[in-house]
């Protein structure tokens, strides 16, 4: 694939490009040059020094009010809160029903390892939604498949509620995933039409930060319905509320913030107003076919995976972080329910330890963009995208050492004071690491952002439902052992050559 850096290239980018160049698929390149022209109100290299279209309708200047890039501040934060809490709903879905597990499989007569699918399957519907919402936000705009989907992920709580066999659960959890997903491959390119450089990063945080509350609120939440008198179908009743109060709150605030659509409907009616039938946006002047769809949408993130050595290498290092999260809802109930004799309910409790270091770890992004990555960029003009990696590799640190914690406190006789603490390190940890890997990802690829996001979508929580069934076996007791070797183990699979400080050194 074409390198698509906007800063000045280091002489890794410089090999990164030369490899591109020889490893293009035929009409690849002028597949690309739509592209570019289609996002970028059809603008290259070789219109720029022409004469202005007077049929073209473009934004009023840098200032016009109704780009996106324009809005107030407060609106601009309003909308990031509102998708913030959209996001939240489709992350404490995938985790609530967790809890649900031990009294799901009693009633349905499976064993517990058969329920976790409820969850992982989730996780796997989470993996192809990208693949489709991606391609359908750049072409119909983001408003109409974000709220398409959310709508439709929430509709699909209620068949999970009503269930009355094992089957109904399953696949409805799989295609409630599916949509859910829609919030996750559209938001980070709303808070990109929305905010610049540095404020972007803030703004990830808070996305990134609702997407690690959500599941760890899950567990808690879902631990008291479910041994309460209104039980374990009321986890699924819960979200579907949520998810429709959040939703329709945020049909009537969240405006369409997509530029080439913003533009089009600009020009359609101006159309009417002027019956100037040739005004027209620039993006429409890009046909797009069948074709184009497929080679740009659905090929293109594969093929960035198999030629993008970075892209491979901070996919398969997201993924194995991420299903630390949710192997966590698996291991926390055997340690403090299992092990330590407590409740459902008061079991959940020590997730509130994860929420804060996620909490934390969103704490040190803002912090370190206000001033390394603000600084940087007002005295160099650009920043490279390795700047990305630094609180990155802080997490790489904070993860591992949590979860020695976590195994070394282990033991019933012990305290549950230091254990529930590990859960500090933990999700810092884990938010950091994938916070500054999508901003590294946006920042290496920028036009083709969304399709490098889709593949590392579909990777990452493909891979985190493989991990989730492969593992659990090691999240529970077994022979003499404990929840403590397991998590020691984990640990010591962690502590390898990691992807941030490969792709640093790199730079």
């Amino acid at each position: 694939m074409e390198d698509t850096r906007t800063q000045t290239a280091s002489p890794a980018e410089e090999s990164r490009r030369s490899h591109h160049s020889s490893s293009t698929l035929p009409n690849e390149r002028d597949d690309q040059d739509i592209e570019k022209q289609r996002l970028h109100g059809g603008m290259t290299e070789g219109t720029k020094d022409k004469e202005p279209d007077p049929n073209i309708v473009d934004w009023d200047g840098p200032d016009d009010p109704e780009n996106p890039q324009n809005f107030p501040r407060p609106r601009k934060w309003l909308i990031t809160i509102i998708l913030g809490l959209m996001t939240v709903s489709v992350t404490f879905a995938s985790s609530v029903f967790s809890t649900a597990s031990t009294v799901t499989a009693q009633q349905f007569h499976v064993s517990d390892e058969v329920m976790v699918l409820g969850t992982s399957l989730f996780v796997l519907g989470y993996s192809f939604g990208p693949l489709f919402f991606g391609p359908l936000s750049e072409l119909y705009g983001r408003k109409t498949p974000l709220f398409m989907g959310f709508f439709i992920f929430a509709i699909f709580q209620i068949p999970v509620a009503v269930a009355q066999n094992l089957q109904t659960i399953m696949i409805c959890r799989f295609l409630g995933g599916l949509f859910a997903s829609a919030p996750l491959a559209i938001v980070g390119g709303m808070l990109a039409d929305l905010f610049g450089p540095v404020e972007r990063g803030i703004a990830i945080a808070v996305f990134a930060g609702a997407t690690f509350v959500g599941p760890v609120a899950g567990p808690i939440v879902g631990g008291f319905i479910t041994m309460s008198y209104l039980g374990w179908r009321w986890t699924e009743y819960i979200t579907a509320i949520m998810a429709f109060f959040f939703g329709a709150v945020g049909f009537l605030i969240v405006p369409e913030t997509f530029g080439p659509t913003l533009l089009e409907r600009r020009a359609r009616r101006k159309r009417f107003e002027t019956r100037n039938w040739a005004l027209h946006a620039r993006s429409e002047e890009m046909p797009v076919d069948l074709k184009h769809i497929a080679t740009v949408y659905l090929i293109r993130p594969f093929l960035m995976l198999v030629r993008e050595p970075i892209l491979l290498l901070i996919t398969l290092y997201m993924g194995f972080i991420y299903g630390f999260l949710y192997l966590c809802f698996e291991a926390y109930p055997v340690a403090f329910q299992e092990l330590r004799g407590w409740n459902e309910g008061v079991g959940a409790l020590p997730f509130i330890a994860i929420a804060v270091g996620v909490v934390f770890g969103c704490c040190v992004i803002v912090f370190f963009t206000k001033t390394r990555f603000q600084k940087v960029l007002e005295r160099e003009g650009h920043v490279v995208p390795e700047e990305r990696l630094i609180p990155m590799m802080i997490g790489g640190v904070l993860l591992p050492a949590g979860m020695f914690w976590f195994g070394w406190t282990s033991n019933p006789h012990i305290i549950w004071v230091p254990q529930a603490i590990s859960g500090g390190l933990l999700g810092a940890g884990i938010l950091l690491i994938f916070m500054q890997g999508l901003n590294y990802i946006i920042d290496c690829y920028n036009i083709n952002a969304n399709s490098a996001i889709a593949a590392n979508c579909f990777f990452r929580f493909t891979g985190c439902f493989g991990e989730i069934n492969i593992l659990i076996d090691d999240a529970v007791p077994q022979s003499g052992r404990t929840v403590g070797h397991d998590a020691a183990g984990m640990s010591d699979s962690h502590i390898v050559p990691r992807a941030d400080s490969i792709l640093y050194l790199w730079e």
